[in-house]
């Protein structure tokens, strides 16, 4: 996020308004609820996640121990077990 000067996009009488709320100090404006993104979507975080979770299930349905897929991921054999549940019910 970057921050904007105020009076570089805001009319006058619009700050002198958020003036008589808050003077001289940051205030956060929040997207509109039809820009918001989900988590990831930026960045492509949750792709990569998503892709990451079709690739253990994947290799969890061709034979693969939870052991096994548990150190090759670096996750705890409960999150493989939740990320299995979670592609099964997927398919």
């Amino acid at each position: 996020m970057k921050y904007e000067k105020a009076q570089h996009i805001l009319p006058e009488h619009v700050i002198k308004t958020i003036q008589q709320y808050i003077d001289g100090s940051y205030i956060y404006i929040p997207r509109k609820s039809e820009n918001r993104k989900g988590w990831g979507e930026q960045t492509g975080a949750k792709r990569d996640l998503d892709e990451r979770n079709r690739n253990i299930y994947k290799c969890h349905m061709q034979g693969d121990s939870i052991r096994t897929l548990s150190e090759r991921y670096h996750l705890t054999e409960q999150s493989i077990r939740r990320i299995i549940r979670a592609e099964r019910r997927k398919s």
